[in-house]
């Protein structure tokens, strides 16, 4: 039996690392003991890769590399590193070289591209009120109502950070599509899971949040990811 992998979970935009937390729980009761989970600052694609870099060079064994949204990109950009044996997109991007989030968005804005409202200081946000019906509406309204009051925004810049050479060309891949996604259209998705030559691609009627909304389902495959 080959060496279980560390579990690295990387978030994406208007959250910070404890949207994983009913996937570490799931990933807990399976036996993984090895899980992290990195909090970015979401200031450019350059240092959220490079905050995750840090934190899979501290791992002495192979990092199974898990993103969520904006955190696919990252993980395309800091997978190439040595000890990365796969990588898992949960309703994210996963452009290829050249490509941005934000060009991938334009290609089929996303029912909620209206509700993302900038701020004098270039960071942009989720209207909070919008936040529900936008990000996560197959969520109860308590859990939608933290989860908007404790946003983390990007930078709007990041949206337009381009891929270099993408990970997903070199490792293994997994990927969830989010069929009731508001914030990533899922026909970008579709498209972005159909050339990673994935291992798997699985559907979830789920919102964006699948990782709070399905953490069962998500946690399954990210089981058979390190399994692999």
């Amino acid at each position: 039996m080959s060496e279980k992998p560390t579990i690295v979970l990387v978030h994406g935009f208007w959250g910070g690392a404890a949207h994983w937390g009913k996937v570490i729980v799931e990933l807990t009761r399976k036996g993984y003991s090895a899980i992290q989970a990195v909090e970015m600052p979401l200031t450019s694609l350059a240092d959220d890769a490079e905050r995750t870099r840090k934190m899979v060079a501290q791992v002495s064994g192979p990092v199974l590399l898990v993103g969520h949204s904006y955190g696919g990109a990252v993980i395309t950009k800091a997978g190439n590193q040595p000890n990365v044996v796969g990588l898992v997109y949960i309703a994210a991007f996963a452009p290829d070289q050249g490509e941005s989030p934000g060009g991938i968005t334009q290609e089929h804005l996303p029912a909620a591209a209206p509700n993302l409202a900038p701020d004098s200081d270039g960071f942009l946000w989720l209207k909070a009120d919008k936040f529900h019906e936008s990000f996560c509406q197959d969520l109860p309204a308590d859990e939608a109502l933290v989860m908007a009051v404790t946003q983390k925004a990007p930078l709007a810049s990041t949206f337009g950070d381009v891929i270099g050479d993408p990970a997903w060309k070199h490792k293994p891949s997994w990927y969830q599509i989010s069929s009731q996604d508001h914030m990533i259209h899922p026909d970008n998705q579709k498209r972005m899971s159909a050339r990673l030559n994935a291992k798997k691609v699985i559907t979830l009627d789920a919102s964006h949040a699948s990782l709070a909304s399905h953490a069962a389902e998500v946690a399954a495959l990210i089981d058979e990811a390190a399994k692999a």
